[in-house]
């Protein structure tokens, strides 16, 4: 397979449920003209069922494994402004094919920041159901080493959405006149 030129590789957005992937990635995506994809809604678009029902009704494996696919597939189209659920990069093959195809952002949280946001986040988040304040600060803190794997970080603390695509299009605009030019 030929490999997508830097100029067309669609970018990914990795981080902690909650920071904000689909936001700043739909926000991202209008500025660079690009389709948006989030992964999660793919997945509910295609099952006919939201990510927490396939949990509850097939398990978690199913749904990873599910994930997975989607993933595989969508990487590997130009101009595209993708959306990772926070636990789709825990699997090798995703970031394997995220890094090989993509440009990925890792949108990162501090757990302070996080915290304040999960009334928000607790009722639709399978992985958070059931869990105390310190199971979640552990499952955040064991993430955290899987999202080393990026070719750019962004700490998005006291950030504004605007500020934070702004941002990323400013840098693959960059990147794109130094490596690609």
């Amino acid at each position: 397979m030929r490999e997508i030129p830097l100029k067309e590789q669609s970018i990914v957005l990795i981080g902690f449920m909650g920071v904000g992937k689909t936001t700043i990635g739909q926000a991202v995506a209008k500025k660079l003209y690009r389709d948006f994809i989030d992964i999660d809604e793919e997945i509910e678009r295609r099952f006919g069922m939201p990510p927490k029902e396939i949990f509850a009704k097939y398990g978690e494996a199913v749904f990873r494994h599910h994930e997975k696919e989607i993933i595989s597939e969508i990487c590997h189209k130009k101009l595209k402004v993708i959306s990772l659920g926070g636990g789709a990069f825990l699997q090798k093959e995703v970031q394997d094919v995220c890094l090989a195809t993509t440009t990925i952002f890792f949108l990162d949280l501090s757990w302070n920041s996080w915290k304040d946001r999960i009334s928000l986040l607790i009722d639709s988040r399978p992985v958070l159901q059931g869990k105390n304040m310190e199971e979640i600060k552990e499952l955040f803190d064991d993430r955290q080493p899987i999202y080393e794997q990026h070719h750019s970080r962004i700490i998005t603390d006291n950030q504004e959405i605007e500020e934070i695509a702004d941002y990323i299009v400013d840098s693959l605009k960059l990147a794109w006149e130094l490596y690609a030019g």
